[in-house]
């Protein structure tokens, strides 16, 4: 019987300047590693997707040394991106989700290697080739897209897969399905993530790209327009000096120099007031955005469930718990899950748990219907 069976799967999540693997038997994992990439090895490449060759020899190099073979494997799952917006769920790698991928079709990030890489596992050793709840899964209602200007519209981008193994995780403790809860989710690590969750679904959440929601460690997160916009006009910064302030060296950086958590909590411990005032901001500015997710969830919230790296820190739970335990209650999964969450998604799919989804290329939101008379979704 499948449900007895023991299945093998590799999972591959390639980072800015590192990829993680693992191997697992069903849920138990066997073996992790994080393999680190010299930086100026990366620089060489001209484009991300010619990175491919070089990480694979890094991983076969990696598992050579603990003596790991992937004859046998069942299933090689990536991390994906570079893809259109899809729905929330499993899929195996087709060929125009490899195409996507390798040309990175809407994102250059590193993790486009992921499915790359588990397609030529799985060509070369056997098994199947999958992608669990990549960057792009866009779940939004459509109300949730519309800002106040009419050629802009928000988009999804958070942390889906961590997000979506907590909230399964959750449900599967309390006995109910996930599709049967309304959550509201923060990622809290170098960028921080709210979302709300109903019914299975990813309906609104903050952009955790283009500057919205909270402040994050590397973020800058939500700010006053006409601000950033003379920021812009001021002839100070060129694109690409805004694009870093704002998402890789803003936040916890531009305040305090640093996005290191514990640096931070030292200087606070030794009296620096003004980092103090900082890191609580932050603090303040998730609690308000709980609180805002709630709302689009019309208070029906089962659970606030707190996960990433920093909600491994007492204070900051302690803080954010003060702030939204009138909502519903608080539970912490503190890390990351996405390894896990990759095997566990493609486990279930192996078990005939969940159905596999079908990559089309096709985007689940492709604009508005300006024509349209209140066909819009009004929840």
């Amino acid at each position: 019987m499948v449900a007895n069976r023991i299945f093998r799967i590799f999972s591959i999540n390639p980072g800015s300047t590192s990829t993680k693997v693992a191997l697992f038997e069903n849920d138990t994992q066997l073996f992790s590693a994080t393999i680190t990439h010299d930086a100026a090895t990366l620089k060489a490449f001209s484009k991300v997707s010619d990175q491919f060759p070089y990480r694979k020899e890094t991983i076969l190099y990696e598992l050579d040394k603990k003596n790991i073979s992937l004859e046998g494997i069942d299933a090689f799952v990536g991390r994906g991106g570079g893809l259109v917006g899809l729905e929330g769920g499993t899929y195996p790698v087709n060929e125009i989700l490899l195409h996507h991928a390798r040309i990175g079709f809407t994102v250059k990030h590193p993790a486009i290697l992921g499915s790359q890489l588990a397609h030529d596992f799985a060509m070369t050793y056997g098994g199947k080739a999958f992608v669990v709840n990549p960057p792009d899964v866009d779940e939004f209602q459509t109300i949730a897209r519309i800002t106040g200007l009419s050629d802009i519209y928000r988009e999804s981008r958070g942390h889906p897969l961590n997000q979506k193994e907590v909230a399964i995780r959750y449900a599967r403790e309390v006995g109910k399905a996930y599709e049967d809860l309304n959550l509201v989710i923060s990622h809290i690590g170098g960028g921080v993530s709210v979302t709300a969750h109903q019914k299975g679904r990813m309906i609104d959440s903050s952009d955790v790209i283009h500057g919205d929601g909270p402040m994050a460690p590397t973020r800058a997160g939500a700010l006053p327009a006409m601000a950033v916009a003379k920021m812009c006009l001021s002839g100070r910064y060129t694109e690409r000096e805004i694009y870093d302030r704002l998402t890789k060296n803003g936040g916890l950086v531009d305040h305090l120099g640093t996005a290191d958590i514990p640096a931070v909590q030292e200087r606070i411990k030794k009296g620096d007031s003004h980092a103090g005032l900082i890191y609580d901001a932050m603090i303040y500015q998730i609690s308000k955005n709980i609180g805002a997710y709630a709302a689009v969830l019309k208070g029906d919230v089962d659970a606030i469930l707190l996960t990433g790296g920093i909600a491994k820190d007492a204070y900051l739970v302690e803080r954010i718990t003060e702030h939204v335990r009138f909502i519903a209650p608080v539970r912490v999964y503190a890390g990351e899950f996405e390894m896990e969450a990759m095997a566990s998604g493609v486990l279930r799919v192996l078990r005939g748990e969940e159905e596999p989804k079908t990559y089309t290329g096709i985007p689940v939101w492709q604009g508005l219907n300006k024509n349209a008379r209140g066909t819009g979704n009004r929840a």
